[in-house]
């Protein structure tokens, strides 16, 4: 047999078993479809209908086009709300990004030599794993007008009466950004550390050797090759933050208060899927998902220029 043949069977046997690789993705195939892309275009299909409920009778669906959209812009605080998303998403996301940065470039140097560095990734990852209803419950006992905060402050004479943490603007978006701190930056803080274990030692000795500081290093070789995870980590926290729900939700009953800073995106199109208003909800839906689609792109073609720039 010609060295031709045998390498022609070879290829042949190799392709006949890429039919595995297909058998084994198909189950993933089928649930997305069935559980996330029909109803993501039966989602965007309903957008253009009328379909709510008037007492116990329902209305529609009543083809109405881009009537709904229209609504949503002309008649409902839209913008408000996406404006109190992203103020609470970057009062959450800017301190977890520093803070997760400082404690990964602290679990990988080498040179400091932490004790116990894998109980501490223990521990601040632990609050990842608490249900966000738990986590409203302690912040809303805890920061109450007669909560423990208040009392300690009060008998320590720093204040003289409660703060009302819940009916001022900045202590309720303050509160519902902490626990969006402090429930992330564990997770952010390991896939961080994952892409500084995966950059070449021998960089970091080369620029020891050439007399460069911690910070030079850090600013100048950490910082650029941790592109493309700083750019994951945005991204998902950004879809994250527009979806933000559970926290200001069971912090303020739903009602986002106080005056509607801190309703959501998520929480107003709560209020149509209770009040059974479908065509509403879906054109609310239609529209969180072109901002975060558009959002995301943005935010990842800004960090690519950066890094190829570099």
């Amino acid at each position: 047999m010609s060295v031709s043949n045998r390498l022609s069977k070879k290829k042949n046997k190799k392709v006949s078993y890429t039919k595995w690789g297909y058998i084994f993705l198909l189950p993933f195939f089928l649930v997305y479809c069935v559980f996330s892309l029909i109803p993501m275009l039966s989602t965007f299909y309903y957008s253009f209908f009328e379909n709510y409920m008037s007492g116990l009778k329902t209305i529609g669906p009543t083809f109405v086009g881009f009537d709904n959209f229209v609504k949503l812009f002309t008649e409902a605080d839209l913008l408000k709300y996406f404006e109190n998303t992203i103020i609470m998403w970057i009062l959450g996301f800017v301190p977890q990004i520093a803070v997760s940065l400082l404690l990964a470039a602290w679990f990988t140097n080498n040179r400091l030599k932490l004790k116990a560095s894998g109980f501490f990734k223990t521990v601040i990852y632990m609050p990842n794993l608490i249900m966000a209803s738990a986590f409203s419950m302690l912040f809303f006992t805890l920061f109450s007008n007669n909560g423990p905060v208040n009392m300690m402050l009060v008998d320590a004479g720093i204040i003289s009466e409660p703060i009302h943490y819940m009916s001022s603007t900045v202590g309720a978006r303050s509160l519902i950004a902490m626990m969006n701190f402090l429930m992330w930056f564990g997770n952010t803080t390991i896939l961080l550390m994952a892409g500084m274990m995966g950059i070449d030692p021998a960089l970091f000795e080369a620029a020891e050797v050439d007399g460069a500081s911690s910070s030079q290093v850090f600013r100048t070789i950490t910082m650029p090759l941790l592109k493309p995870i700083l750019a994951y980590v945005m991204v998902t926290s950004l879809i994250g933050g527009l979806q933000m729900f559970d926290l200001p939700q069971i912090l303020t009953n739903g009602k986002g208060g106080p005056d509607r800073t801190t309703m959501t995106l998520i929480m107003y199109l709560n209020n149509h899927l209770y009040s059974k208003n479908y065509g509403m909800a879906g054109a609310l839906s239609v529209i969180i998902f072109i901002v975060t689609g558009a959002l995301s792109v943005l935010v990842f073609k800004m960090l690519s220029a950066q890094r190829e720039e570099r």
